[in-house]
Formats: structure tokens, C-alpha cells, sequence
């Protein structure tokens, strides 16, 4: 059978609106503005601030790593299709997206369950927290969720590509799993049936992992004293908030029925891609006192110099 397989790609973006995409560049160019100071400033703080120089603070600076590069393989392609009329992608510029884009939101879930488990931890164990997370394990269990990260989520789709052919619309703002799935030109039950196992062991075992994490660190706080609570209730919380966005719009991505692939609504919750990155620094920022502190210290040095 003859077929030809497509070399370019068309995205849809979310509107053909002049002035809608002009409301959405400005939108889109705030969010990314505000998200690299913030993620620039948390991993500025956390290098130069000795008193951060912790495994809490060192998960925190490579979440901040790893969503830089998640926003950035995303945003600034989006800014460029906004104003143009004919959003062409080259198949190697959607590969490496479509890479990128597995990489960094894999990396991200199997990293939440290791600040989970540095919280439960220090809550739930804080006489063995010297021990167990001791600078040498924490190196190592970095080391090993980019590597389990790499095995779970890319090496399935490098063992089983997938011709894609044309029309060559892609009914997203950029190249997405599911999205890009619905151009191949033959059946991928087998590419399915992997996402399907892939996206279980990254998402849904993360996120039990996470829950029960924080169902044990919960009953910890709730029998120690109020002093000492409202402090492990604030550490916990912006932990939960950035669980409960991240996994939540990415299970009901990748858990729905299939049909609903090609509708548009992929295209609005995978603007957890864009909102988390954003997020994070913020959440993290405004709910521990140590960061505003070492943040207030690091500006009255540098525009307030003795």
C-alpha cells in the first residue's frame, strides 16, 4: 500500500483569531517571563544561601532545573506560532519536543515522589533523616530518576516508532503524545498498550506513592505539638497543591478513553506543561518562611550595600 509519510507538521494552536492569539502571545509571553525569574531566582538562593544547602532545598533546585527546560521546550515555539499565519514544524523540531516533553514530565513525577519521601522523612522519621538522606543517597536517587525516567517513558517509543503520515495537522499547540499518536498511519495498539503500561508506572504508582506519603505524614503532624504542626502543615501543603495539578490533569490525559484523543481538550489540560513550571517557584516561595527570609537578605545586599 502506498502511503507518504509526512516530513512537516501543521499545528492548530488554539484559535486562528488575530486578536485572540495577540491576547494570547502577551498572556503566554507574562507567564514565561515570571516563570524563569522565578525558577532562576529559587535556584540562585539555593546555591548561594548556605543555610539551604539541604536535601529538601536540593530536590527543590533540580524541580526548578527540570521545569525550566520543560517551559522552554514549550513557550517559546508557542510565542513564534502565535504570530505567525502558517505554524510549520519540521518532523526533527516535533521529535525533539515530543522528547523533550516525555523527558522532563517523567522526570518530574518520579522527583515529587522524592520530595515526598525526603518529607516523610524528616516528619515521620527525623531521627534516621541524617542517615537516610545523607548527601551520597540523595545524589544517587537524582541519579537513578532520570535513569528510571529514561527507561519507563522514552525508551518504549524509541524501541517502537511510529511512521506518521499525512494530513499532517496536529490539533495541539505543540507536539504532544497523544496528539501526535493520532497521525500514524497504521494501528498502534501496541504503542497504546505501552503508553498505557508507561504512563502507569509514571503517574498513577507516583501518585499513590505520594498520597500514601502524605496520608502517613498527616497522622505524624496531627500528634505532634501546635508550634511545631502549623510549620510541617505549611511545608506539606504547597508539596500537595503542585501533586494534586501535575498528576491530576496528566492522569486524566492519559487515562481517558481513546476516542476522546483527538478532541480539544488535551490541548487545555496539557497547559499543566506551562502552569506547573510557573507554579512552583511561587508555591514554594510563599509558603516557607526560609526562602522569603534568605530572598529579603539577598536583596537588601545587593540594592541596600553597606
Amino acid at each position: 500500500m502506498n502511503r507518504t509519510l509526512a516530513t512537516e507538521f501543521i499545528l492548530l494552536g488554539f484559535s486562528k483569531d488575530f486578536r485572540v492569539n495577540i491576547f494570547l502571545f502577551l498572556l503566554f509571553l507574562v507567564i514565561y517571563i515570571v516563570t524563569v525569574i522565578g525558577n532562576v531566582l529559587i535556584i540562585s538562593l539555593i546555591i548561594t544561601a548556605p543555610n539551604l544547602h539541604t536535601p529538601m532545598y536540593f530536590f527543590l533546585f533540580v524541580l526548578s532545573l527540570v521545569d525550566l527546560c520543560m517551559s522552554t521546550s514549550v513557550v517559546p515555539r508557542l510565542l513564534a506560532d502565535l504570530l505567525s499565519t502558517l505554524r510549520l514544524i519540521s518532523l526533527g523540531a516535533c521529535t525533539i519536543q515530543f522528547y523533550s516533553l516525555l523527558l522532563m514530565s517523567g522526570t518530574e513525577s518520579f522527583l515529587l515522589v522524592l520530595m515526598a519521601y525526603d518529607r516523610y522523612i524528616a516528619i515521620c522519621r527525623p531521627l534516621h533523616y541524617r542517615i537516610l538522606m545523607r548527601w551520597s543517597i540523595c545524589y544517587r536517587l537524582t541519579a537513578l530518576l532520570w535513569i528510571i525516567s529514561f527507561l519507563v517513558v522514552i525508551l518504549p517509543c524509541l524501541l517502537m516508532p511510529i511512521d506518521l503520515c499525512y494530513p499532517n495537522d496536529i490539533n495541539h499547540y505543540m507536539c504532544e503524545t497523544l496528539a501526535v499518536m493520532q497521525l500514524a498511519c497504521d494501528k498502534i495498539y501496541f504503542n497504546e498498550l505501552s503508553m498505557f503500561l508507561s504512563s502507569f508506572i509514571s503517574l498513577f504508582l507516583p501518585f499513590l506513592f505520594v498520597i500514601v506519603s502524605y496520608a502517613c505524614i498527616i497522622s505524624s503532624v496531627l500528634r505532634i505539638h501546635s508550634t511545631e504542626r502549623s510549620k510541617a502543615f505549611s511545608t506539606c501543603t504547597s508539596h500537595i497543591t503542585v501533586v494534586v495539578l501535575f498528576y491530576g490533569t496528566a492522569i486524566i490525559m492519559y487515562f481517558g478513553p481513546s476516542f476522546q484523543y483527538s478532541t480539544n481538550q488535551g490541548k487545555y489540560f496539557s497547559l499543566s506543561y506551562i502552569i506547573c513550571p510557573l507554579l512552583n517557584p511561587l508555591i514554594y516561595s510563599l509558603n516557607n518562611k526560609e526562602v522569603k527570609d534568605t530572598s529579603r537578605k539577598l536583596i537588601v545586599r545587593v540594592f541596600i550595600p553597606q
